[in-house]
């Protein structure tokens, strides 16, 4: 499942560069055409808008499954096994809380936005906007209950119980 889930991560990486590749081609295409021929695209804000909301979702994965978000540690790292062992399920599990709330948040604005168009491109709302929310809300179930099971079944190690990481000289 690791191996699955590191694959997935490193096709979401290449999403994200194609994401941020044409970003960059179609803001400055549009500055290009304001500014020398007085006109522009006007779905590339639209589409960039988009793009971005997209890349953060998509970046947010990859980080959740490198554990490279932002965390205090000082008092897990004074506790016994035992003690992290508990802050990481209680952890986990408000984690995992908080998902649920976000996914099902998702899929109730995708479902109430679906018919919804883009006032530039006409491309549906619930489609292109919510949709990412529910991408990232499953994508981050699976990730944290495959973290949460190797810790309950003990085939993690002890130092994994500390996700925060010092520096990225440690990957």
């Amino acid at each position: 499942m690791a191996r699955v889930l590191d694959f997935y991560c490193e096709v979401l990486k290449a999403a994200i560069a194609v994401c941020l590749a044409t970003m960059v081609v179609l803001v400055f295409s549009n500055v290009v055409l304001r500014y020398v021929f007085n006109s522009g695209i006007a779905i590339s804000e639209e589409l960039s808008r988009w793009l971005l909301v997209w890349l953060t979702f998509l970046g947010a994965i990859v980080a959740l499954r490198q554990h490279a978000h932002l965390g205090v540690d000082t008092l897990v790292r004074a506790l016994p096994p035992r003690g992290r062992f508990i802050c990481f399920v209680i952890s986990y599990m408000l984690m995992l809380y908080a998902d649920w709330l976000l996914t099902l948040g998702s899929w109730k604005q995708a479902f109430l936005t679906f018919h919804d168009t883009a006032p530039a491109s006409g491309i549906s709302v619930g489609l292109f906007y919510y949709s990412s929310g529910l991408v990232f809300g499953v994508s981050a179930a699976v990730i944290l209950t495959h973290d949460l099971f190797r810790v309950m079944t003990g085939t993690a190690q002890d130092e994994e119980l500390i996700t925060v990481k010092e520096s990225d000289e440690h990957t």
